[in-house]
């Protein structure tokens, strides 16, 4: 296998697949990182768990449309040409 764009975008896109389905009440809350365990105090610099938790709520709340449309391109892709 041949490292092409093409299968560095389709690892990109596994891990943005991997990050979205995270549950966050299954999976993170057991781990320590949920959503009451994020939070600073004022004033402080955010640490990098906190914007980890964050990132991982963003792309699970903005990527949710686009990856459907993004992840239905890439299987129709693997049936046509292989």
């Amino acid at each position: 296998m041949a490292l092409t764009l093409y299968s560095l975008l389709q690892a990109a896109l596994l891990c943005v697949n991997a990050v979205a389905v995270l549950h966050e009440e299954r999976f993170l809350n057991k781990i320590g990182w949920g959503t009451d365990q994020s939070i600073g105090g004022f004033g402080e610099e955010p640490g990098i768990k906190s914007q980890l938790v964050n990132l991982i709520r963003s792309v699970r709340m903005v990527m949710r449309l686009p990856l459907i449309v993004v992840n239905s391109i890439t299987i129709v892709l693997l049936l046509l040409f292989g």
